[in-house]
């Protein structure tokens, strides 16, 4: 998977090559100029030399003094030697001919000299002799002012180049900047827009799942966690919708059952009463109505008991417990409302303990087990306990659940309890309600739908998480997460 710093470095590596590409031709430039300021300081000695060569000479011709003569004479030897040791550099001003007619010429001028000094003054060719050494003198002159003037044009020649050169590796270098940036701009820079476009959403109140559309792994990890956090934030805040809408429901329902406590209380009184006036001389009819009276009363009664003792602030205790026990003494109290043709089979390790209270923790187990084994068939019903230790951030083993309680998982090493039936499982639409306070779909009279709402509020109480993972015809997992 691409990385945005690997990125970031290509593009670092790709503007530090361009800096040193840049830095060699600057300095192969620069060398090469410096041989030719060199090579030019090397031709300006040779063109003095030439120019003292021509003044002594005319010195001697006036005046007739050796000095003069030895000068002129030692000023041609050292332009000879200047030629001779830069031919190569004066090479790169001139062609080779004219540097070959250069390297004769002074050799002839100094023969010509000692030839001119030896005649004697009265000598008929002494005139001829003193033209043709100024005639040789003035080539050599010229011959230097020519290659001068090359140096000079070379030169200006070689700076334009330079000056061109460096202006378009500039121009270059820019513009390959700006095409590496526009590269990292719109691989880095785009998906932190889109990111910041998300998390705009987010403070807006839209928690709507982020799609970048970027392969990079930090964008990816980023993307990911942010998800995460918005299906977090959403399930929390249904979870605090739910707990808002229970607290509601268990101030008014503790209203309504002392309400109806007193009216329930006279009429139960009232079929005892009539009950034991009509004796055994009533009806048969009369005395089934007047039981069903006191039979309805009482369970009106209990639902309303139910209420009160949940909707009453009891004493929360934690202590440790050992599970095995505390799930086998809560089958016993199911014993006699299990039917005959239904399993229960408890595969709980005898060693597993969590701290918690053991009424409500009874409570639990007492209405998931009675509603899964009143869910099940009544021929061939199984109905599987399971529990074990769960290491810190270990996710629920589930592909579809149901987070009912929308908390945290429990922080460190955990305590995983399951419920599993083969029972005809629960349709998607109704999977929300069950929770839900008189949600039931029991039959009249058969289920007051407290039972879940109850089991919700103990393992919200308790700092712990259930889900809920069924399909239809697929059974129901009731998975139950609490700190161990």
């Amino acid at each position: 998977m691409p990385s945005l710093r690997r990125k970031v470095s290509y593009g670092y590596y790709a503007v530090v090559a361009l800096l040193l590409g840049l830095s060699a031709f600057v300095a192969v430039e620069l060398r090469l100029l410096e041989r030719r300021i060199v090579a030019g300081e090397a031709l300006a000695e040779f063109f003095d030399a030439t120019l003292e060569i021509r003044r002594f000479e005319k010195n001697y011709f006036l005046y007739a003094q050796w000095e003069d003569l030895n000068e002129s004479m030692r000023y041609a030897g050292r332009a000879r030697e200047l030629l001779e040791r830069n031919e190569k550099a004066f090479g790169t001003f001139v062609s080779g001919p004219l540097l070959a007619t250069l390297r004769d010429r002074l050799p002839r001028y100094e023969s010509l000299m000692r030839h001119y000094a030896a005649v004697t003054p009265t000598a008929p060719e002494r005139k001829d002799l003193e033209q043709e050494v100024r005639r040789a003198g003035k080539e050599i002159v010229t011959l230097a002012e020519q290659i001068s003037g090359s140096e000079r044009r070379s030169l200006q020649l070689l700076l334009a180049r330079y000056r061109r050169g460096l202006v378009g590796a500039i121009v270059l270098l820019s513009g390959l900047a700006i095409a590496i940036g526009q590269i990292l701009a719109r691989e880095v820079v785009r998906p932190l827009r889109a990111l910041e476009r998300a998390l705009n959403n987010v403070a807006e109140g839209r928690y709507e799942p982020v799609a970048i559309g970027s392969r990079d792994r930090e964008i990816v990890s980023l993307t990911n966690a942010l998800n995460r956090m918005l299906r977090e934030r959403e399930l929390h805040e249904r979870h605090l919708i739910q707990s808002e809408k229970l607290a509601s429901l268990g101030t008014l329902l503790s209203g309504v059952a002392h309400e109806l406590n007193n009216p329930l209380s006279n009429i139960s009184t009232s079929a005892q009463i009539l009950a034991e006036e009509m004796g055994t001389g009533g009806g048969d009819l009369a005395g089934e109505l007047v039981g069903q009276i006191g039979e309805q009363t009482d369970r009106a009664r209990n639902i309303v008991r139910s209420l009160l003792e949940f909707s009453r602030d009891r004493d929360f205790r934690k202590e440790p417990l050992l599970l095995r026990p505390l799930v086998e003494e809560t089958m016993r109290f199911l014993k006699g409302q299990i039917p005959p043709g239904v399993s229960v089979e408890v595969m709980v390790p005898a060693e597993i303990t969590l701290p918690g209270d053991r009424q409500r923790l009874q409570q639990v187990f007492l209405n998931l087990i009675k509603n899964a084994a009143e869910a099940v068939p009544t021929a061939g019903g199984r109905v599987n306990i399971f529990a074990r230790r769960i290491a810190a951030g270990t996710a629920p083993q589930t592909d579809a659940a149901l987070v009912v309680n929308g908390g945290p998982l429990p922080d460190g090493e955990s305590v995983e309890i399951q419920v599993i039936d083969n029972g005809p499982g629960i349709p998607p639409q109704i999977r929300k309600k069950i929770f839900d306070p008189f949600f039931t779909t029991k039959e009249v009279g058969k289920g007051s739908g407290l039972g879940l709402f109850v089991v919700y509020e103990i393992v919200e109480e308790h700092d712990g998480v259930i889900l809920v993972e069924s399909g239809i015809g697929g059974g129901t997992v009731f998975t139950i997460r609490l700190p161990a």
